[in-house]
């Protein structure tokens, strides 16, 4: 057997030969100008050659505190010598118990009870199932609330529940024939208005008809899931204010459940600990995972208020149990991440110290505008999408075969930038200890590689 530590380990070729890459198309693969890394410090990310880049993405939106982190590494270490997992199923663990506590401090208020699962996409499935077998178990009167009402071009997961409440047609057309039907909203696209309409005179239409929808379906829907202030695989798009608190209105006045899906923007990363702050939103449900371990393991947990949790107690043989669990629920390494992670944003003060750094952020992005090919710049706290046309004045899209997006990635990492786009989309959400002086490094480095990919 290879030891993984020998330095002659070819892992490159390993890759080549035996990997099958998440959401890539392979038969390209070999060409790409393609990286393996090694190791990280801090912002940076080093691949087998020693090159070094800046994580311009927090490795797919989970990084929090910076690579290799020695409190991070110490917490992880400190657990691994007592234990490094347990089930859940019928037993208790420590750090799972504290985080709960930790986690719940920061949270919507209404908030009162965890469930723990490991990846954004069961959070949801486990929000959707509580959210159908709680007016199941209601009596009834309410036998008819099955189905969820779910925004247009929402992205909740890639497992079959959360696929059926998402809505981008190139990731999820195909299954359709699988998939649950649910009652869709508009999420607001103010860049491409579906209505042609212009925000603010608008007077936020989408919400409006959203609220109709709502009130219509109120005796058939279960539950409505909605990423709050910005939808993220969809194209970074944000929410224009106002929205989202008209949204939770016309829930409460129609028995609606309210799940906020804050897997992309929790743990700090709009500028507030959690998206549901911007407009004082309190959920039913709350699903959070990526950034809760500070990019440490897979980790992720479903938040509820205790009306729910009370929905399901009664007696054995009323089977009124949540008939669902991960084997590593509560997992005691991730929770003890979990746990370090939001001890740092105390100890650091994070959520104030960002601020200037966000500041910063929303400057230099303006400076995009100068590019021919952005039509437009989406961002709120350290996220952000930048969207490329081939015509600003009819916002016309690229023709997919050129590519546009990955010919920016590619350029930037021969600028010692990793990116990551959606289509056409650029995405740019780093680690939120970047330093301004290294925020401006990436931020050239983006705008150059703009404009040399236009070339």
């Amino acid at each position: 057997m290879k030891d993984l530590h020998l330095p002659n380990i070819d892992a490159e070729k390993l890759d080549r030969e035996l990997v099958w890459h998440p959401f890539t198309q392979m038969a390209g693969w070999e060409k790409e100008q393609n990286i393996v890394v090694e190791r990280g410090e801090g912002v940076y990310l080093y691949d087998v050659h020693g090159n070094k880049y800046i994580d311009g993405v927090s490795s797919l939106w989970v990084n929090v505190h910076g690579h290799n982190n020695p409190e991070m590494n110490e917490a992880l270490k400190e657990q691994i010598d007592k234990i490094s997992h347990s089930t859940l199923l019928g037993l208790a663990n420590v750090p799972s118990a504290i985080l709960a506590e930790k986690l719940l401090e920061v949270s919507p208020k209404n908030l009162k009870k965890v469930f723990y699962s490991d990846s954004g996409s069961t959070s949801v499935e486990i929000a959707v199932k509580v959210a159908f077998q709680y007016f199941r178990q209601k009596g009834a009167a309410y036998k008819n609330k099955k189905k969820i009402i779910a925004a247009t071009s929402a992205y909740h997961g890639d497992t079959l529940g959360s696929v059926s409440v998402g809505g981008i047609e190139l990731f999820h057309s195909l299954y359709k024939p699988l998939l649950f039907e649910t009652i869709r909203i508009t999420y607001p696209y103010c860049y491409r208005c579906p209505f042609e309409l212009k925000h603010p005179d608008c007077e936020l239409y989408c919400a409006a008809r959203a609220e109709k929808i709502i009130k219509f379906h109120a005796d058939e829907a279960c539950a409505l899931i909605i990423e709050p202030m910005l939808q993220g695989a969809s194209g970074m798009i944000t929410m224009p204010a106002g929205y989202m608190k008209k949204i939770e209105r016309a829930c409460r006045e129609n028995g609606v459940l309210l799940i906020l899906d804050e897997v992309a923007t929790g743990f700090g990363r709009t500028g507030k600990m959690f998206a549901a702050f911007h407009e004082d939103i309190s959920p039913d449900a709350m699903c959070v995972a990526k950034g809760i371990t500070g990019g440490y393991l897979p980790m992720a947990a479903t938040l509820f208020t205790q009306e729910i949790y009370d929905g399901f107690l009664g007696n054995y043989w009323e089977n009124r149990t949540f008939f669902h669990g991960h084997t590593y629920t509560g997992n005691q390494l991730a929770s003890a991440c979990a746990v370090k992670s939001l001890e740092l944003f105390k100890k650091n003060d994070l959520l104030n110290r960002i601020k200037p750094t966000a500041e910063l952020f929303a400057e230099l992005l303006k400076d995009f505008y100068h590019l021919e090919t952005v039509g437009d710049v989406r961002s709120i706290g350290l996220m952000a999408g930048i969207e490329l046309v081939k015509d600003r004045h009819t916002k016309e899209r690229f023709e997919p075969r050129e590519r546009m997006g990955n010919k920016v990635i590619l350029k930037a990492r021969g600028m010692g930038v990793i990116i990551r786009p959606l289509g056409d989309i650029i995405v740019v959400m780093p680690p939120l200890v970047i330093d301004e002086k290294t925020l401006t490094v990436l931020m050239s480095a983006i705008y150059d590689s703009i404009k040399a990919a236009a070339l």
